[in-house]
Order: structure tokens, then C-alpha cells, then sequence
């Protein structure tokens, strides 16, 4: 039936058409009952509670100890064996071949599959305990070294993903396949905004100087997937403006800019009163949005009311538009101006050969930055309800890819027991929790797997894993899927 004919039926019969009658369910009172018979996507369930920046929980699930997440992600793939997993029984099996009974069978990647032998590689930097925990740190991060007594180590995570883009895929949005939202969408989606000026979901990529090359990060990461593409991640720029056509045209003023979005909301309203379609209400928010941040991003990136102390606690770099300092100081701005969910990327960590050469630069990056931004979050109160967390999509094997030197070395990927650290938010400081094998391959003690350490993060901002849900393709589709996941209690206060 055509539109004209199905208007023709519904007068007739003194009826609603189809259209009709969707479009004032959406309007009405019965549009959220209606997504939920139509098996829609969160689209149909985007309403006037998150316009108004409650979110579409309306308020968390329990008392939250956190506010935010700041998530420092290392791509690639970071070796814990040379920066936190210390194994002294190693140095005396330089070279000899991994025991195939702790290899066991597992998987390996096509890099090292066809390896006549998995010679051991003990790491060749010196391991000392830190602080008051005692914690096993690597001389390639003094600065980190002087902060654990504020870290949470988790030194037994795990994942089933052994290949660079679905292990990130997973670790981010909770399932290896792409479509998926990521975790700040989700929290985007769920607990609101604290600041209408701002993005509520901010992506920082950062300059690396290890390994000249890095695995590619697709916008997936940080997209909305099936939820409203209002929560998808703001990615700033590292040059020019922090966000594409944040400075108006030659010859447009503001009144100008004003006039033109106000004739533009008018059109897409027009639009909606016809099709009900809830996403040009969420593109009708983000034109608003943009809008405001011509003046709020200006002075969020403007570091000239910053302290000298501060600034170089964070370091030389920070003067660095782009650098992982300069994105970490940034971070700490957002925090304090209430975005829910900043995400640094840092890329360079596969190093497969040469950790000798690359490992260091990673390592100088990232070191001083992170003990900063935990240390400038505490001294102005914002650790307590913002949780730090720091970690790769896994770990790297004890065993070397290709040739082995006491000089140097490469290590391949390995998802079976890896290292992350989790710092504020109502987590434990100064513990270590989980222990892998003598030869960092198994773990021997209080396994983690991401979707444990996902769902704990979302406990910790009062949200219960299982209720932050939508249906979609079927299934009530969450953060950490539909497979087994575990609260870690010991972790959180």
C-alpha cells in the first residue's frame, strides 16, 4: 500500500496509518513500551531523561565509589615480562626450550607456528620492589615505580583473542566481532553527562617513538554500535583545531552560525514530526552540542592557567600537542570538567623483534605521564571517584620470536596471562592480585578475564552489568555478552 492510499484507508475507516500510528507512539507515552514489543535497538528507547543528561538508567544501579574512567590503552600489546611480571627462575633457562607441558597445546599465532623451538628469553632489565606493597617493577619505569602503593596489579587477565584486532575489538566493546558498543558508550548511554558543553565520550590518540610502524585503530573502538550515535567517542585531533570545523568559516559569526543551526533543527524537527525516527533527534543534540564546544574545547585545551609545578610534573612533552603526556593532561581537564569517559590510544607496543631498541621509547612515553596523571588526580581529590586503568589487549610470550641474543630479543603474542593495573575509583591501592607460572604463561592463581575486569569497572560506577542492557538482533545485549562473567571482590573496596 503507498503512502497516499494508506492515508485514504485510515480516513476512511477513521483509523491510523501505519505511519501515523508509529509516529505517535514515538511521540506518546507508549513509544518506550513500543520499542521494547518491536524488538528494537536503543533508538526507540533514547528519551527525554538523557536530553536532560540522566541517561537512560536514570540513576545508577547502587551507590557508585566512581564517577569516570580514564582508560590508558597500550596497542600492541606490552610485554609484561619486562616491565611488571617479574620471573628470576628464567635467568637460569636463557635459551632452553619452553616445556611443551607448559605450552600444553595452546594456540599460537602464524608468526611463531612454525618455530622448530620456543628458546626461553629472561627478560634483561633489572626487576626491583616498590613501596610499601612490595610490588615487582622493571627498571624501564621509574616513574610508575614511585606510584604503586596507588595501583592495583592484576597480573593474571586473560582473553580467548590472539591476533591484534579482534583481542582490542573485545577488550573495548565486549565481544570480538565489530558492531558492538564500546565500553564509554555504553557509560554514555547508561549514566548521561555531567557537562552539556562537552563531549561525553573523548578519544585522545597519541605520537608513539618505538617501532616506526603500528597496528591500525578502526573508529569502531570507540563507536556507539547499535546504540544511538549520540554516545559514539569524540576523537580530538593532535593538530589544528581539537575538533573538525570547531572555528567557523571566513565570513561566519556566531549570529550567523546561530541562525543557520536554528533553520537546521527547524528542518530535521519537521523531519521527525513526520518520520518519528529518534535518530534525528540525537543528530538534532549532537549539532547543539558542537555548537557549545566552539567555546567550551578552546578553553578546555588552553593550558596557560596550568601551573608551572604542574606542567612539569607531567614532563618536556607536555608542551606536545599529541604526545602521550600532553593527552594524559588532558585527560585530567576532562576529568575535572565531568566527561565520563576519556580514552587515550598509545600504539607501538608489538614488538615482535628488537625490544631492546623499542621497548625503552614505549616505555620513556608513557612512564612519567601516568605517574603524573595519578598523582595530579589525587592531589585534587578527583582519584577517589575517577578510575585510572592501564593495559594492552594482552600480554607477550616468555619465549622468543626468531633469533635469540642475550642483547636482544623479540616476543610474540600471548593472551593466556598478561599484566593491567587499575588505580582510584573505590579500587584497592597498593595490591597485587593474581599470579601466573614460573614462566608468566599460565596462571596459577585468581584468573581475570577482561569481561570480569569490564564488569567490575562498571560495579564500581554503580552499574549492574547485567540491567545496562538492549535488545538487539534478539539477544539483551550488554558490555560484557552473554558468556559467564565474575565480580573480582578482592580487587575493590
Amino acid at each position: 500500500m503507498n503512502n497516499s492510499n494508506d492515508t485514504d484507508f485510515a480516513k476512511k475507516y477513521n483509523t491510523l496509518s501505519r505511519r501515523g500510528f508509529l509516529k505517535n507512539a514515538a511521540l506518546g507515552v507508549g513509544g518506550t513500551a513500543l520499542g521494547s514489543l518491536l524488538g528494537q535497538s536503543a533508538h526507540a528507547l533514547e528519551n527525554a531523561k538523557y536530553q536532560l543528561g540522566q541517561g537512560s538508567l536514570g540513576s545508577p544501579h547502587f551507590r557508585p565509589k566512581a564517577k569516570r574512567v580514564i582508560n590508558l590503552f597500550m596497542a600492541g600489546g606490552p610485554s609484561q615480562h619486562d616491565m611488571f611480571d617479574y620471573k628470576p627462575k628464567m635467568k637460569d633457562m636463557f635459551g632452553k626450550d619452553l616445556p611443551e607441558e607448559i605450552r600444553n597445546g595452546q594456540r599460537l599465532t602464524g608468526m611463531t607456528s612454525g618455530q622448530d623451538s620456543f628458546p626461553i628469553a629472561p627478560s634483561k632489565y633489572d626487576f626491583k620492589q616498590h613501596g610499601d606493597s612490595g610490588a615487582w617493577v622493571s627498571e624501564l619505569l621509574p616513574y610508575t615505580s614511585k606510584m604503586v602503593d596507588e595501583l592495583t596489579f592484576i597480573k593474571s587477565m586473560h582473553t580467548e583473542a590472539i591476533n591484534h584486532d579482534p583481542a582490542i575489538t573485545y577488550i573495548q566493546t565486549g565481544s570480538q566481532q565489530p558492531g558492538h558498543p564500546s565500553m564509554g558508550s555504553w557509560l554514555s548511554y547508561g549514566l548521561g553527562s555531567e557537562n552539556a558543553n562537552l563531549p561525553n565520550f573523548v578519544v585522545l590518540h597519541s605520537s608513539w617513538t618505538g617501532r616506526k610502524t603500528a597496528q591500525a585503530l578502526y573508529n569502531r573502538l570507540w563507536g556507539s554500535g547499535f546504540l544511538p550515535a549520540s554516545h559514539q567517542g569524540v576523537s580530538f585531533q593532535s593538530t589544528g583545531d581539537p575538533i573538525l570545523y570547531l572555528t567557523n568559516a571566513k565570513g561566519v559569526n556566531s549570529d550567523v552560525r546561530r541562525t543557520m543551526l536554528d533553520g537546521l533543527r527547524n528542518l530535521n524537527q519537521q523531519h521527525f514530526e513526520k518520520m518519528a525516527d529518534p535518530s534525528i533527534t540525537s543528530r538534532i543534540a549532537q549539532y547543539e552540542l558542537a555548537n557549545r564546544m566552539q567555546s567550551s574545547v578552546p578553553e578546555l585545551t588552553d593550558l596557560k592557567k596550568e601551573s608551572k609545578a604542574t606542567l612539569d610534573l607531567y614532563g618536556p612533552d607536555v608542551h606536545k600537542p599529541g604526545t602521550f603526556a600532553y593527552n594524559c593532561l588532558m585527560a585530567r581537564r576532562l576529568a575535572e570538567r565531568g566527561v565520563r569517559f576519556t580514552q587515550i590510544f598509545h600504539r607501538g607496543w608489538d614488538q615482535h623483534q628488537n625490544i631492546s631498541g623499542d621497548l625503552p621509547n614505549q616505555c620513556r612515553d608513557v612512564d612519567q605521564a601516568c605517574y603524573a596523571l595519578v598523582t595530579d588526580l589525587k592531589s585534587r581529590g578527583l582519584l577517589e571517584d575517577t578510575i585510572v586503568t592501564w593495559g594492552g589487549e594482552f600480554g607477550r610470550t616468555i619465549y622468543c620470536q626468531g633469533k635469540l641474543t642475550k642483547e636482544n630479543y623479540g616476543r610474540d603474542h600471548h593472551p593466556r596471562s598478561f599484566t593491567t593495573w587499575v588505580a582510584g575509583g573505590g579500587f584497592k591501592a597498593g595490591i597485587t592480585y593474581g599470579e601466573s607460572d614460573d614462566f608468566g604463561y599460565n596462571i596459577v592463581k585468581d584468573p581475570v578475564h577482561i569481561r570480569d575486569l569490564n564488569r567490575t569497572v562498571l560495579h564500581q560506577l554503580g552499574v549492574d552489568h547485567k540491567r545496562l542492557s538492549v535488545k538487539h538482533q534478539g539477544l539483551d545485549q550488554t558490555l560484557t555478552g552473554v558468556e559467564e562473567s565474575h565480580l573480582i571482590k578482592g580487587i575493590i573496596s
